[in-house]
């Protein structure tokens, strides 16, 4: 009696752990910290892609690449090609150099651009040098394209009109 009393004990007591278990298996969710398991169509489909469209932002970011609202900026110099008449308007601080073709100052009142290698204010209408730092220190400078194709290099925030 006592040898049968043991098994059914056994028996009652697998069931009963069975059923626990299976209870705490359906209540986890699936991706959660209960139920770490990832499958590889999940990495690839969703993960993946949304890891790539973070990077894509942060790399548009750095390189200066158009932002929402045509406002581009730049934390190192990117290469910026203007067609003549186009305007590129930079915020304070936003620095240009130009490296191909002509450009001339626009402003609407003085001082217009700093020329920062000589020091030198440039006044509305007067030409950039190629090779020269410019810097805009108040709204609203900035630097139209005199010549079929202009390239300037440009850091800060900027807008192309």
């Amino acid at each position: 009696m006592k040898k049968d009393r043991w098994l059914l004990r056994s028996v009652v007591l697998l069931a009963l752990s069975a059923a626990l278990m299976t209870g705490v298996s359906l209540a986890a969710e699936a991706g959660s910290s209960q139920d770490p398991l990832v499958t590889l169509s999940y990495l690839n489909d969703t993960f993946f892609n949304t890891i790539m469209e973070r990077v894509d932002q942060k790399i548009a970011q750095r390189t200066g690449q158009a932002l929402p609202g045509g406002t581009s900026s730049a934390a190192s110099f990117v290469v910026v090609t203007l067609s003549e008449g186009q305007t590129l308007t930079g915020g304070v601080g936003c620095e240009v150099m130009l490296r191909v073709g002509s450009a001339v100052c626009v402003s609407p009142s003085d001082p217009g651009l700093i020329d920062e290698t000589t020091a030198a204010a440039l006044a509305n209408g007067g030409a950039l040098i190629q090779n020269h730092l410019y810097m805009m220190t108040i709204e609203g400078r900035g630097v139209r394209a005199a010549a079929g194709t202009t390239k300037v290099l440009a850091r800060g925030s900027y807008t192309v009109a």
